[in-house]
């Protein structure tokens, strides 16, 4: 019986924080233009350089940008739609997503060209093995 591999950890504490505090950053929703200003304002013992990149990590996922491509709203930290996803935002999530995507099929099938190379060179070092034992034993006959 084959289980499903539980969520890697976040890799910044601080999205834990936030998504432990706002439940706008746990369901992944499209967040409000200038929510770090908010969340300084509830929590100013942030640091504001780390909030950034906990932001950054946390607007970059897939998981937020395809939340963005589907939505119609923003929402602040309770929850409450505060503006609207402009088409130009929701069009460059689907660039953004569309790009990712390419590349990670294009890294697979990189690595997947490569695993054949590496077992045909196996698989023919073998049989020039095979060979050399052949002759080898025919030769040490006599």
């Amino acid at each position: 019986m084959t289980s499903t591999p539980a969520r890697p950890a976040s890799r910044n504490p601080l999205l834990d924080t936030l998504g432990a505090n706002f439940a706008v950053f746990r369901e992944c929703r499209p967040l409000a233009l200038g929510i770090h200003k908010a969340i300084i304002a509830r929590m100013p013992e942030l640091d504001a350089a780390q909030l950034r990149l906990a932001l950054r990590m946390h607007t970059a996922s897939t998981r937020y940008l395809k939340a963005l491509q589907a939505a119609g709203e923003r929402f602040d930290l309770d929850g409450e739609a505060t503006g609207e996803v402009t088409a130009e935002q929701r069009e460059v999530a689907a660039t953004t997503l569309r790009e990712r995507f390419r590349k990670q099929a294009e890294r697979r099938k990189t690595e997947e060209l490569a695993k054949k190379a590496a077992q045909e060179q196996r698989e023919a070092q073998q049989k020039r093995q095979e060979k050399l034992a052949q002759l080898a034993a025919r030769f040490n006959t006599r």
